[in-house]
């Protein structure tokens, strides 16, 4: 297993993305790397694999940037290349919501990180004796290849369906501590902002699924987690399907 994979992601204000475009893409070809970074307004969404240095080498000059400080990655490893090539992108949003009153960047949802999940979750409630709920946030197939025992699907197709099923739901979430989560943290954290915009006592699982499986393992997993790669899932002790 040489190939190092990473997922991260930072909402912070990039209003020169189109100029960071070029840049990005040439120090990743010229180190070898391949994978996807998406460039928004609203921040940075990366998913790279490669020479684990030139990997962490990377990560480390986009750290350099006072924005990107703050950015931190989920690792995995294969024994191949995931990707087929290097893609950098400028989009509207880094994952979309059509919500333009979210705004991660400048506010930030609290989290809850994986060790006190867990613990909520063999309690059966949160440290103030609240029932917890567990929303997930993914696309209906990726939650079929698995998700957190007993946890809330709501079947989207797309992201930005979020914001309507919300509302249809808002009933089931009232009177609970609702944790919402994802493959890496993106769209949990939007989720988490627009349930407290709408009245909900929601949180945000610190680092996503595969910051769960990095701290905790599979306690309370069903299955695998969808990845966009051609790993196809990764199991809760990180290894690949393919």
């Amino acid at each position: 297993m040489d190939v190092l994979n990473v997922s991260a992601y930072l909402f912070t204000a990039l209003p020169d993305r189109e100029e960071l475009r070029p840049r990005l893409r040439d120090r990743a070809v010229a180190a070898g790397l391949k994978g996807t970074i998406l460039l928004a307004e609203e921040g940075i969404n990366l998913f790279l694999a490669g020479d684990p240095t030139a990997v962490r080498d990377f990560l480390a000059e986009l750290r350099a940037d006072p924005r990107m400080a703050a950015l931190t990655a989920k690792e995995s490893w294969s024994q191949d290349q995931p990707f087929g090539k290097m893609i950098v992108k400028v989009k509207p949003e880094i994952i979309r919501m059509d919500c333009p009153t979210i705004r991660p960047a400048e506010v930030r949802a609290p989290a809850v990180d994986p060790q006190t999940l867990r613990r909520w979750l063999d309690q059966g409630h949160d440290d103030d004796g609240r029932r917890v709920t567990l929303l997930d946030t993914r696309n209906a197939f990726e939650v079929d290849y698995g998700t957190f025992a007993s946890a809330q699907d709501w079947r989207l197709s797309r992201f930005t369906e979020f914001p309507e099923a919300a509302r249809r739901h808002a009933a089931e979430l009232a009177e609970t501590t609702v944790v919402s989560f994802c493959t890496g943290g993106i769209r949990c954290e939007k989720a988490a902002l627009y349930l407290r915009e709408h009245g909900v006592d929601a949180y945000q699982l610190e680092g996503g699924i595969l910051g769960y499986f990095e701290h905790v393992g599979g306690t309370h997993w069903n299955g695998e987690c969808f990845v966009f790669d051609e790993r196809e899932a990764l199991a809760p002790d990180l290894t690949a399907r393919r």
